[in-house]
């Protein structure tokens, strides 16, 4: 496929809201951009410059791209974000943009949200990146696959689904035999930071899920699936269970892999490599239909809740 830009040697792109618990606007754009470490050191999200500070200044950024205009939900956040992340245009409201970038990044991961704010851009032809997940109810996945089946370049991932620990465990993977149990955990809500859990174990066993049971609540989600291969899957999300961002284990007849998550960098960095990618190229670094079962994964753990813990097929929800 051609490219998606007029000129994907410079690549002109919008970062577009900040919502609470997420400081993807700081961490993505300085990526992009570089950043001012004096700024950068106030960023209220710890983790953020800790991780930015522990890699080489020379090899930070990725090239041919750069983050020129940055919008937040509080007018408050866009010049301190601005200032930490070198970004030269602070707009008063999302639109703003259209006109004045070749693509936009939609930086929140509240999934409810994500068809209003991606509907403008989708409706100007610019190519749109969404934060995970992009959504947790059906209705807004039948919206984003009409617009995708238009034609309509638009991209969402977990930053886990690049997670170098991940991919060792899935290049591993004969070692355990056949597989039999794998989990992968969480801390937060299923809501926003399930596909974190279930994105980050997807490549492993691929395409294949078939229910979805989740027998916890809405602070402690106890999400058990079933796949084709045969085996059984959990992903757990649990309000305040802090020690537990993303630890994989693949269990099988042979053997069993333990891969806690650790390079936060280099996850996300892959992850706006594969977004770039897209727009210089056309393609797209993993089938649509991975993005339609990880939802469906999503909205069957909602659903699954909801009603007490029933076994929810995945064919139950459509994109359609």
């Amino acid at each position: 496929m051609s490219a998606l830009v007029p000129k994907p040697d410079h690549i002109r792109l919008a970062m577009l809201g900040m919502v609470d618990g997420n400081g993807h606007p700081y961490s993505w754009s300085a990526i992009f951009n570089g950043y001012d470490r004096q700024a950068m050191s106030e960023c209220p999200f710890a983790g953020i410059p800790k991780y930015l500070f522990a890699e080489d200044p020379k090899t930070l950024q990725i090239q041919g791209a750069r983050v020129t205009h940055v919008w937040t939900d509080d007018p408050k956040d866009a010049p301190h974000v601005a200032k930490a992340s070198r970004i030269p245009n602070v707009v008063s409201k999302p639109t703003d943009v259209i006109g004045q970038v070749d693509a936009v990044i939609i930086a929140t991961d509240k999934g409810w949200e994500h068809v209003e704010r991606a509907r403008p851009f989708v409706e100007a032809g610019l190519p749109v990146f969404i934060d995970k997940p992009l959504v947790d109810n059906e209705p807004d996945l039948k919206v984003f696959h009409r617009w995708v089946r238009e034609g309509r370049p638009i991209l969402t991932s977990s930053g886990m689904r690049y997670s170098k620990e991940f991919m060792d465990v899935k290049k591993r993977l004969a070692e355990i035999g056949e597989p039999r149990f794998l989990i992968n955990t969480t801390a937060k809500s299923w809501e926003r930071y399930g596909i974190h859990a279930a994105e980050g174990l997807y490549p492993i066993l691929g395409p294949g899920y078939l229910s979805v049971r989740n027998t916890g609540g809405v602070d402690r989600n106890i999400v058990h699936c079933k796949h084709s291969c045969g085996a059984d899957v959990l992903f757990v999300a649990n309000k305040d269970m802090y020690g537990g961002f993303c630890r994989l284990s693949a269990i099988g007849t042979k053997e069993a892999i333990d891969a806690p998550f650790v390079d936060t960098f280099f996850a996300f960095k892959s992850q706006l490599l594969a977004f770039a990618h897209f727009l210089r190229t056309g393609e797209r670094p993993f089938p649509w239909s991975e993005t339609v079962e990880l939802m469906k994964i999503v909205i069957a753990g909602i659903r699954s809740r909801e009603e007490g813990g029933r076994e929810v097929l995945l064919s139950e929800i459509s994109e359609e």
